[in-house]
């Protein structure tokens, strides 16, 4: 049993593993250009808001070294371009826009072409190793909260697969089992295009973890009928008073825990808090394909000329939250003070 990796940088190649293959096929494919980050995150063979901002710095930077130009004028030009590309890739997770704005900032200071393009290269590989210890050390964090509570509910995949290592809201069950601490997680199968069961269960099982995947629709039933005692979700965006985008359904998981009276918690590294956002009414929602509701597995299930409406994500607000967990601590209520005075006191 081993914790699966998602992002791989190996002899100076990009490696991914191909989440659209999954759980049949475990297929690792090389990213070569920026077309082909490009399509792989928004086809989703790359997907969870930190892995997309790692694998986009790593597609900055293989086009960065591509760029063989006369001046660093021209060359910052051309870096800047690309960034507009690849951020326009995916528009709900931050951490996208994050990632290539870091790498855009660290070349300012470069004196040559070559300074530039090592450096670039440098800083997209410390976002990646900067993640894997940000998730473990959530994962540390999330098993104190859930300390005497071994039945939890999640939603999508915030795992390994999702992130460097160890993910988000999966962090605690995979460090959990590597402690020799036990858990029984289950796993909403997460309509429309089932990250939960094809990717958060195949993980888990890669993991050892204990794991049953339901529907979404079965979530309220489940949370009393198995006991289940806490919820936990990871995030594509935090607003500056603690709303948060994840995939959806999140917001319905939230109601329930309200209703039953567990606690609701998300987990996120830094690079998800989008600060100059005050609250969810202006995170921007992305709309998918009409496929994604209309076909399963390429088998059409509705009739045609459907209307369909497929927002990827929804927004919970703050005041459903229990703690939003971080690498830098755990942030309670009240958020709009809370999350501010963490980020100005935590470098």
């Amino acid at each position: 049993m081993a914790i699966p990796l998602s992002i791989q940088w190996i002899n100076n190649q990009l490696i991914i593993l191909d989440q659209q293959k999954l759980p049949h096929e475990t297929e690792y494919i090389a990213l070569n250009t920026i077309e082909d980050v490009y399509d792989a995150i928004i086809t989703m063979k790359v997907r969870g808001a930190p892995a997309i901002g790692i694998t986009a710095a790593y597609g900055l930077a293989l086009a960065a070294q591509k760029h063989d130009t006369e001046t660093l004028e021209v060359f910052h030009h051309f870096v800047k371009k690309d960034a507009v590309y690849l951020a326009s890739s995916r528009p709900t997770a931050v951490n996208l826009a994050w990632a290539i704005g870091r790498l855009q900032q660290v070349i300012q200071s470069a004196k040559t072409l070559a300074a530039a393009k090592a450096e670039i290269l440098a800083e997209a590989k410390r976002i990646h190793q900067e993640d894997e210890e940000a998730c473990r050390t959530i994962g540390g964090y999330a098993l104190d909260l859930l300390e005497g509570r071994s039945r939890v509910m999640t939603i999508c995949n915030a795992g390994s697969i999702a992130t460097a290592k160890y993910g988000t809201a999966l962090a605690p069950f995979h460090l959990g089992k590597e402690l020799g601490r036990e858990f029984e997680v289950f796993a909403c199968e997460t309509r429309p295009v089932f990250q939960g069961s094809r990717m958060t269960v195949w993980e888990l099982q890669q993991s050892g973890v204990d794991v049953t995947l339901i529907t979404d629709s079965m979530a309220a039933h489940t949370i009393g009928a198995k006991g289940v005692e806490a919820i936990i979700v990871g995030a594509d965006r935090i607003a500056a008073n603690g709303d948060t985008a994840n995939k959806i359904g999140t917001f319905n998981l939230a109601i329930l825990a309200a209703a039953y009276k567990i606690p609701f918690y998300v987990a996120a590294p830094a690079s998800t808090f989008d600060l100059q956002i005050p609250n969810g009414k202006n995170i921007p929602i992305e709309e998918r394909s009409a496929k994604e509701i209309t076909h399963i597995a390429g088998q059409q299930v509705a009739p045609n000329g459907t209307k369909v409406y497929n927002p990827a994500f929804d927004v919970t607000p703050a005041q459903y939250i229990t703690a939003i967990i971080t690498e830098k601590g755990i942030i309670h209520p009240n958020y709009e003070r809370n999350i501010p005075e963490l980020f100005a006191t935590v470098k």
